[in-house]
């Protein structure tokens, strides 16, 4: 009899385990997702003239894709990979970020960080930051838009 009690806690506790797991379960972005960002991005990009960079990392901030469009800056693929990594650390915009740092100063100095316009978190439609996007190569307000352009392309893909 012992046995069997033990043996139907222990189901018991699995059950409960398996449910707290597929509680904590993450959308993950991948692969197919951010070169439909990118792709978009560069497509708004070439209809404006510019040359861009874009990074899309995961929401660790790990690389997962990268595009340098042809004569792009070389200077500008690292300003872009900190910009998505900006984003994916904070959930926020670099320019939001560039804002509170008007209140909070110290967080400019922070080495890594950017706090110019150019770096969008991606967030499903629930709001879980799944990873960011970085964009670098015109000025920070084209930068933004051509992120955004990435960003509003996969929204109905983050649902």
């Amino acid at each position: 009899m012992r046995h069997q009690t033990m043996i139907a806690a222990a189901v018991v506790l699995g059950l409960a385990s398996a449910s707290a797991f597929a509680q904590e379960k993450k959308t993950v972005l991948n692969l197919e997702t951010a070169k439909k960002m990118a792709a978009a991005c560069e497509a708004k990009a070439k209809a404006e003239g510019w040359k861009m960079n874009i990074a899309i990392v995961d929401a660790g901030g790990n690389m997962k894709y990268f595009l340098r469009q042809d004569d792009a800056f070389l200077g500008s693929v690292k300003i872009a990979q900190l910009k998505a990594n900006t984003s994916s650390s904070f959930p926020f915009s670099t320019k939001q970020i560039g804002e509170i740092t008007k209140n909070v100063p110290g967080i400019a100095f922070v080495p890594g960080i950017v706090t110019f316009e150019g770096g969008l978190p991606i967030k499903t439609g629930g709001g879980e930051a799944i990873g960011a996007i970085g964009v670098s190569g015109g000025t920070a307000e084209q930068d933004g838009i051509c992120a955004q352009a990435g960003v509003d392309a996969v929204a109905g893909d983050l649902k």
